[in-house]
């Protein structure tokens, strides 16, 4: 059955309806605009304030909720290289430390992804291949600790569905672009939620001064980064990075 309400009333409830639906949508500049379109033309701003003001109180109260940011858990978090040897065999190592966040970006719904991982943390299966990628000629651990990438600012919406992560690596002393793949974001709904996104990329040595061994190892880098985030709002773990307080004694 359809409620017909008296003349006097009328501009009150339509009052009411706009604005409960622009607060349902998010917009209530928009339900007042669509108010003031609406009654203004046929009653004075006067008489308009004074049918609305006395329903203000009646409204709900929605707060901006500000984009949330994400730390990196070190702790659940690994980066994979792969590089080819005479183009049959593949050297890999794994690096076990990586830092960084995903912080809310310039623009609105945008997000920044900050990765560093840190070289002397990487592990292979013959400690003589390990020594050697640490050496000057392939990483230079001792003068370049960190390989790090910071993306271009991205839409939200690719951090949750995935695809092409542009941005900048460093590595070496050199600053080049690079675009990894990002696959979908997975998150789980547990009391301490967490986050797990997936980056897969290849960076040619020579962009970054790896030249030795040109003849033998292949130029094409595979680079995998497996991440776990958790909210910044948690407390990080210690790391290098974070390392444990110490407490005073009284």
């Amino acid at each position: 059955m359809k409620v017909r309400f008296a003349a006097p009333f009328r501009p009150a409830v339509l009052a009411v309806s706009a604005v409960h639906r622009s607060i349902r949508t998010g917009w209530l500049r928009t339900g007042l605009v669509a108010c003031c379109a609406h009654i203004g033309a046929k009653r004075p701003p006067r008489a308009f304030a004074a049918w609305l003001l006395p329903l203000l109180p009646l409204l709900p109260v929605q707060a901006a909720t500000p984009p949330v940011g994400y730390r990196i858990d070190s702790s659940q978090s690994q980066a994979v290289f792969g590089v080819r040897l005479l183009w049959l065999h593949e050297i890999s190592g794994r690096f076990r430390h990586i830092d960084g966040a995903v912080l809310a970006g310039p623009g609105d719904d945008s997000v920044v992804v900050r990765a560093n991982i840190a070289v002397d943390s990487v592990t292979m299966d013959s400690s003589r291949m390990r020594r050697w990628v640490l050496a000057p000629e392939f990483f230079d651990a001792a003068n370049y600790p960190f390989i790090r990438f910071v993306s271009d600012p991205l839409p939200l919406a690719t951090l949750q569905q995935g695809g092409p992560l542009p941005g900048r690596l460093s590595l070496r002393g050199v600053t080049a672009p690079m675009s990894f793949t990002l696959h979908p974001m997975r998150c789980t709904n547990a009391v301490v939620p967490r986050c797990r996104i997936s980056l897969s990329g290849a960076v040619q040595r020579a962009d970054f001064g790896m030249i030795a061994h040109r003849a033998t190892l292949a130029d094409r880098v595979e680079l995998n980064l497996a991440i776990s985030l958790r909210p910044a709002t948690q407390t990080a773990p210690p790391s290098r990075d974070n390392p444990p307080q110490a407490t005073k004694k009284p």
